[in-house]
């Protein structure tokens, strides 16, 4: 059964329009569909590539030559960058096929619309003379009822007046008048009658029926094709066809090609050496020769300075020597009870698991190598602990010997007063005027100080709003005491109260006593402030000039060189993590040096606030100078303005520093229009750094495409932003992609956009740009060929004028 016979009525016309509607509006769908497919293929095309050229890039590779699982690998990659061009040629294709979508969504329009306007038509003849009937029917009617009543006028005048007479023609000539028209009528209606049967019959025999069986084929043809689309999308989505196959049959052929016995043979080869010369430990003499008494090489001094330690230092070997013993037991347990563990995973039947659960023999060889490990250990801590149990037997009488005779104890004040010449002691003045105290130093900065055992400082935290002294030691790595205060307001730690936190830590540091028993830290060398750590009293702050992600950014000057310089502070109220970040910056530019890089003067740690000090540089932002100058900058100028901006990234990658957030916005202007890169804040002295606390307060506009998607940065990432930061310069301080979100920026780049180039610049300064933004980062230049670029440019500029 087919459209002709069972699609006549006028509901099924009107539900085969709604059908056709449906059918376009399914079209559309699929189309949206298939672009997205499409835009995910090639997004995933791009991850797929990055990941088969991040996994290429093997550090020094000679030293991993002839292995089977490296040349495996880079395979591995190969097949996976060639996986990541037919997803995209797959991206391309579903494109086409989006296209031929398009097309037969317009071809399909037209033929409904075609379908309409001939039912139309041949509706249209039917239904005229359909009226046609109806209006002769009633010119008939009143044709008749005029006849009759001409009729009986006639009669009744004929009878009453005879045969003849003037009024009597007059009736006779209406009456043979409406004879005429009836008659008329009469054949016309008949006429009409029989032409609506003929169209009736034939809109209903052949018109109708010829137009529904086309639009059945012109249907049956567009599902059809409609079909094939549909089969071209699914063969470009199939990952189970023949050239994925191909693909992942080479992965696995090239893993399957390792062979563990194979992997270190020519590495062995390679390297081998006699076996490993003893390393000789023994005790030099030399620190013993100039001290009487009874310290003597290899032999633990008991007296009454250390038995208590050693006492402590036995019991925690006896518990060691215990740990290791019953760890043995449990291992021993394990391997009877039949149950070989390797890596907390058990391995049944003998067999390898995928999830990389270990094969007996190689739990086993596990197990032999922790136990061997366990009673190497057990042997070194019962060592000691017999050395320990020999000494202290040694001493037969209750009364230990003393740890220092006369001799030593007038070395002992000897020293101290030699020590009291290196350190200084007032109690009139305040703490936070001392060398060795360093205020609000984060503990970071502490740990980066301290390098000796010995080494001390003194320093302030905030904990719970509430300021605490710390005292930093480096012993056995780093210790940190809080000094304690008395009720009656003194200050100590284990030892005896003293009225001020200097006096206290001068007995510490003079009596060479250790500051905690457990820590056995003892003071040795006081850690003065470095040249860079400015006292808060040192900087007035005059007016405020900006607002930083910290806190407010000041105009001030130092008293005591009367100089003007630039101040961040850091808002008291914030965590000591993002304090650390704000001082971040500082720590990186202290060691910098160049004409394009802003000048750390110092940082202010003593009190709060905490404040980075810089030189004041006049011109203020660079986006603020671009903009406010707009109508008077020159292209030699902004030729400049770049060619600074280079030179100091230069240097920076130099450094192996990555800088995170190159912007007009982040550099400064000096004198003679000279750029300066400044705001460190987000910078990273790294080759490479990986975000791993998410993407917050990145500037999305400026940042490379491998750094959105995948947090990985190098100066390659920098010179991505140097060239959004060309961009700025040349367009006069505009905002980078205009009108767009974010999110619809970064869309857009990744399918291929760049900005075009802004009016009057020099197009190869902006064939650097688009040199800048290339989408592999390998492919972009350096910030050394930059500079030479842009340098050779403005002296052919300088030439030709």
């Amino acid at each position: 059964m087919g459209f002709s016979s069972a699609l006549q009525g006028r509901a099924a016309h009107e539900a085969l329009i709604v059908r056709q509607d449906a059918e376009l509006r399914l079209m559309e769908t699929m189309k949206r569909s298939i672009q997205l497919k499409a835009k995910c293929d090639r997004e995933y095309a791009i991850g797929l590539a990055a990941v088969a050229q991040q996994g290429m890039k093997t550090d020094r590779a000679d030293e991993m030559q002839g292995s089977l699982i490296t040349k495996a690998w880079r395979s591995y990659m190969d097949e996976l960058d060639h996986q990541a061009k037919q997803f995209k040629s797959n991206a391309e294709l579903l494109e086409v096929v989006c296209e031929k979508l398009t097309h037969l969504s317009q071809d399909k329009r037209k033929a409904r619309k075609a379908y309409q306007e001939e039912h139309a038509k041949i509706a249209a003849r039917l239904n005229h003379l359909t009226d046609e009937v109806v209006r002769k029917k009633a010119e008939y009617q009143k044709h008749l009822e005029g006849y009759k009543a001409l009729r009986t006028r006639f009669e009744e005048h004929y009878i009453k007046s005879g045969r003849g007479g003037r009024k009597l023609d007059d009736v006779r000539d209406k009456y043979q008048k409406a004879c005429r028209k009836l008659h008329l009528t009469h054949n016309e209606y008949v006429l009409s009658i029989t032409e609506a049967v003929e169209v009736e019959k034939d809109f209903r025999t052949v018109l109708l029926p010829g137009l529904l069986e086309h639009q059945q084929s012109v249907q049956e043809s567009f599902i059809l094709l409609w079909k094939n689309i549909l089969q071209e999308t699914s063969q470009h989505g199939d990952l189970t066809s023949d050239k994925f196959k191909e693909i992942q049959k080479r992965i696995d052929n090239v893993i399957n090609s390792i062979n563990p016995s194979e992997e270190y043979r020519e590495f062995t080869e390679k390297h081998k050496t006699s076996p490993t010369t003893p390393l000789v430990f023994q005790f030099d003499d030399a620190l013993i020769e100039d001290i009487p008494g009874k310290l003597q090489s290899n032999t633990l001094t008991v007296d009454n300075l250390t038995v208590d330690w050693l006492r402590t230092r036995l019991i925690d070997l006896e518990m060691s020597v215990k740990e290791c013993q019953e760890k043995q037991l449990k291992m021993i347990e394990h391997a009877n009870g039949g149950s070989p563990i390797a890596n907390g995973s058990i391995a049944r039947n003998g067999s390898t698991a995928s999830n990389g659960i270990q094969s007996p023999k190689d739990s086993q060889n596990r197990q032999s190598k922790d136990l061997n490990a366990l009673r190497c250990q057990e042997k070194q801590k019962q060592k000691l602990v017999d050395m320990i149990k020999c000494a202290l037997n040694e001493i037969g009488c209750e009364e230990l010997p003393s740890g220092c005779d006369d001799h030593l104890e007038q070395n002992f004040i000897e020293n101290s007063f030699n020590n009291d010449q290196q350190m200084s002691l007032s109690t009139n003045r305040p703490l936070y005027e001392e060398e060795w105290f360093h205020g609000v130093l984060p503990r970071e900065e502490v740990v980066r100080l301290l390098n000796n055992d010995g080494d001390f400082l003194v320093r302030e935290t905030i904990r719970n709003e509430e300021s605490q002294i710390v005292l930093s030691v480096c012993w056995n790595g780093h210790k940190h005491f809080i000094v304690q205060t008395t009720v009656d307001g003194h200050f100590r730690f284990e030892g005896p109260p003293f009225p001020s936190i200097q006096e206290l830590i001068m007995h510490q540091y003079q009596s060479e006593l250790p500051v905690t028993v457990k820590s056995g830290a003892i003071l040795r060398r006081a850690i003065c402030r470095e040249r860079w750590e400015l006292s808060n009293d040192d900087v007035v702050l005059l007016e405020k000039i900006g607002r930083g992600n910290f806190g407010d950014v000041y105009k001030a000057k130092l008293k005591s060189t009367k100089q003007d310089v630039a101040v961040k502070t850091c808002r008291m109220t914030l965590p000591d993590e993002q304090k650390r970040k704000f001082l971040q910056e500082g720590r990186i530019l202290k060691q910098y040096d160049h004409p394009n890089i802003v000048k750390l003067i110092g940082i202010c740690v003593q009190k709060q606030p905490i404040m980075i000090v810089m030189e004041l540089v006049p011109g203020g932002s660079l986006l603020n100078y671009l903009r406010k100058n707009s109508n008077s900058l020159t292209t030699r100028q902004q030729m400049g303005m770049c060619r600074d901006a280079a030179a100091g990234m230069r240097y920076l990658e130099s450094k192996n520093c990555i800088h995170r957030d190159l912007a007009a916005r982040n550099c400064l202007v000096d004198f003679e229009n000279s750029v300066k890169i400044s705001d460190f804040g987000m910078s990273r002295e790294e080759e490479e750094y990986i975000v791993s606390d998410g993407m917050k307060q990145i500037p999305v506009k400026w940042t490379a495409p491998e750094a959105l998607n995948f947090g990985k940065y190098t100066s390659l990432c920098d010179v991505w932003s140097y060239g959004i930061l060309m961009w700025e310069i040349f367009s006069k301080g505009d905002t980078p992609y205009s009108g767009m979100s974010n999110s619809r920026a970064r869309e857009r780049i990744d399918a291929g956009y760049r900005m075009p180039t802004p009016e009057n610049t020099p197009p190869e300064m902006y064939r650097l740009m688009l040199k800048c933004w290339c989408a592999e980062a390998e492919a972009r230049p350096h910030f050394d060929e930059i500079y030479n670029v842009v340098d050779a440019l403005i002296i052919r500029l300088d030439n030709s004028h």
